[in-house]
């Protein structure tokens, strides 16, 4: 009743009371009474807020040392499998790019960002530095990075300003970015395997430059940041794009300009002087130039003017050889050269001359045949010849070596107004000694033995062996053919019938001939021979047409004339024949019948040598035949058909 009349006037002073209560116990409800609820309620709330505060604060904490403990965790298993991956390179020597070893292959930046987070492991982290810079930089190229020595940057993440804006935020929102950012860090592994992968693509489409990384942790981006899928594929194509070093042009390093050498050379050879040109090089038969013209880009390194006059023929010690050959001036200017009429850019050319000694058989091939054949068979057709002071009763009488040596007609050039342009020109020749090749010298390393072949092939003869069994038989041929060379005027035989019966005693089947104009009949009858003899003179320089094996007898007349049987002697062994030298006696020689046995000509050849070529040509050459004593030449005979018997023999075997 008192209650609800107090609970009316005075405001409720004594709100709770309980019956049967002492005064002391009075007291106690009398304390708790002056608490008002409303406050009481505030300070539960207050106090909850508190305890919840402080309880997620220490999660924080704890946290970021869970972070710092994977984060080492991740170092260190990094730093073991980079060790491991290293020790199966050195065994295997072929280290896997793409399996889980790989991450000394990462990108730079990846494995700068992983030094970055755990920088502070020690010896780790300075080994996945040293790998790292290895696989990306292997050449040292552009410069790596300073590793910074800010523990607790490299520690903690960098905090956003965003963040330090809402350090007030509430515990849900803490709690959900407590919550990423070790999901991030367990991540961790895995985006970066991923992100070796993209690199090794990257590196296969031909990107092998290194990302620009800074040292600067602070602007580097945090661990759990995301790039967007857009972002890395541009930063990707630009890593690309950007070469780590400029590229340099193979052509610029390898194939420098040359150097200029002279166009000619007039000391190396004491046969010929010769020309070599490449490039522009224009030739003009009306005044008998030839000439080099500078390309664009030409400097006193690479180009000079100059002018050489050359006598393009093998006999240029010899006055009276050389009297007759046109000159030819070969010239390298930087202006002024005539316009081309016809091109051959893939055609060389030869420029040479037919005139000197070519109307004796023997210096035809000594001094134009054989240098021909050394200077232009490497063409295999495919080189066109430019001929001075051309002989036309010359040219057709060796018709078919022109046409074995070159797809195209022989050029008149002293008489052909056309400017000719060539990418390459030679001007004589190459030539090594009379009626020889030296195959250290020679191109692809022709030789005696290769002119034969060609020579053969040229006249379509069939024999390449002397006397072979099984072809022999074929023929019904049982004896060796020898041919005896009869000459019409000097140095003949006068005794031939005589020398013929003596021969085919011996074992031989003997035929006679003097030869004519036409080469070919003359190298078909050689050919069918096993062996050839004559007195030293050009008939003899047929053994280019006998068979591989034959047999060469020369015979040399009085005078002391062993030093020009050497034509004959060293070519015969390198075309592959057996060389008999046969050198007679005053008694063998006409020479006898004119003059006295105490003749100068007979007691001394040497002061009638000495005297110059013409006082021997006469004595000896042109005023001498041979009557050959038979019983001292039979031994001769006998060696040759013992030669061919032993090699057929061996053929039989």
């Amino acid at each position: 009743m008192g209650m609800d009349g107090g609970g009316g006037g005075g405001g409720g002073k004594l709100p709770y009371s309980y019956a049967g209560v002492g005064h002391q116990d009075g007291k106690l409800v009398k304390s708790f009474s002056r608490v008002e609820p409303r406050k009481f309620g505030m300070g539960l709330v207050a106090g909850f807020l508190l305890v919840t505060c402080a309880y997620f604060s220490t999660a924080k904490f704890d946290a970021i040392h869970i972070a710092m403990d994977l984060g080492v965790q991740d170092r260190n298993a990094l730093s073991k499998e980079g060790s491991r991956a290293e020790v199966l390179e050195k065994d295997d020597g072929n280290a896997s790019s793409s399996g889980p070893d790989s991450g000394r292959n990462a990108p730079l930046e990846d494995t700068r960002r992983d030094e970055t987070f755990v920088g502070g492991s020690g010896d780790a982290g300075a080994g996945v530095d040293a790998s790292s810079a290895a696989a990306t930089n292997p050449a040292g190229e552009g410069e790596v990075p300073a590793k910074d020595d800010d523990a607790t940057a490299a520690v903690l993440p960098p905090v956003s300003l965003e963040e330090a804006a809402n350090g007030t935020q509430e515990s849900g929102v803490l709690e959900d970015a407590e919550l990423q950012f070790q999901e991030a860090v367990a991540e961790l592994p895995s985006k970066k395997s991923n992100d070796s992968a993209a690199a090794a693509a990257a590196s296969g489409n031909g990107s092998n430059s290194p990302t620009v990384v800074h040292s600067d942790p602070a602007i580097l981006p945090a661990p759990v940041q995301q790039i967007p899928p857009a972002i890395q594929e541009v930063k990707a194509l630009a890593d690309q794009q950007i070469p780590a070093v400029p590229e340099v042009k193979q052509a610029d390093s390898e194939t420098p300009a040359r150097e200029w050498k002279p166009l000619c050379d007039l000391t190396s050879n004491r046969r010929i002087d010769w020309c070599e040109l490449d490039g522009d090089v224009r030739v003009l038969g009306a005044n008998a130039s030839v000439t080099l013209v500078a390309p664009p880009a030409a400097d006193a390194r690479t180009f000079r003017e100059e002018s050489w006059r050359i006598k393009p023929y093998p006999r240029k010690a010899d006055p009276n050889a050389m009297r007759n050959v046109r000159v030819v001036t070969v010239r390298s200017v930087s202006a002024g050269a005539p316009a081309c009429t016809d091109r051959h850019d893939d055609v060389p050319a030869l420029v040479f001359s037919d005139r000197g000694y070519t109307g004796n058989y023997f210096h035809a091939y000594t001094d134009v045949i054989l240098p021909l054949f050394l200077t232009a068979r490497r063409y295999a057709g495919e080189v066109l010849l430019l001929v001075t002071d051309l002989q036309m009763w010359w040219v057709g009488k060796f018709l078919p070596v022109f046409k074995s040596i070159s797809n195209y007609e022989p050029v008149d050039l002293d008489h052909d107004p056309r400017v000719h342009c060539f990418r390459h020109v030679q001007v004589g020749l190459t030539n090594h000694d009379d009626f020889s090749i030296d195959p250290r010298r020679a191109p692809n390393g022709y030789s005696m033995l290769d002119f034969t072949k060609f020579m053969r092939t040229t006249y379509g003869l069939p024999r390449d062996v002397a006397w072979p069994a099984a072809a022999n038989a074929t023929a019904g041929r049982s004896r060796p053919r020898l041919l005896l060379i009869a000459r019409a005027r000097t140095r003949r035989f006068v005794n031939t019938d005589e020398i013929v019966r003596g021969a085919e005693k011996v074992g031989f089947e003997v035929a006679v001939s003097e030869g004519e104009h036409e080469v070919a009949p003359f190298a078909e009858l050689a050919n069918s021979c096993d062996a050839i003899m004559g007195v030293h003179g050009a008939g003899l320089t047929n053994m280019v047409f006998v068979p591989t094996g034959g047999v060469v007898i020369q015979v040399v007349p009085l005078g002391g004339l062993e030093f020009v049987a050497g034509y004959f002697r060293g070519p015969s062994r390198d075309m592959g024949l057996r060389y008999l030298e046969y050198r007679i006696t005053p008694e063998e020689s006409t020479l006898i019948d004119q003059y006295p046995r105490d003749h100068v000509i007979f007691t001394d050849p040497e002061g009638v040598k000495n005297k110059g070529w013409e006082s021997l040509k006469d004595a000896y050459l042109d005023k001498q035949d041979v009557r050959l004593d038979m019983r001292r030449f039979r031994p001769t005979l006998k060696k040759a058909m013992a030669h061919l018997r032993k090699a057929k023999a061996d053929d039989a075997n």
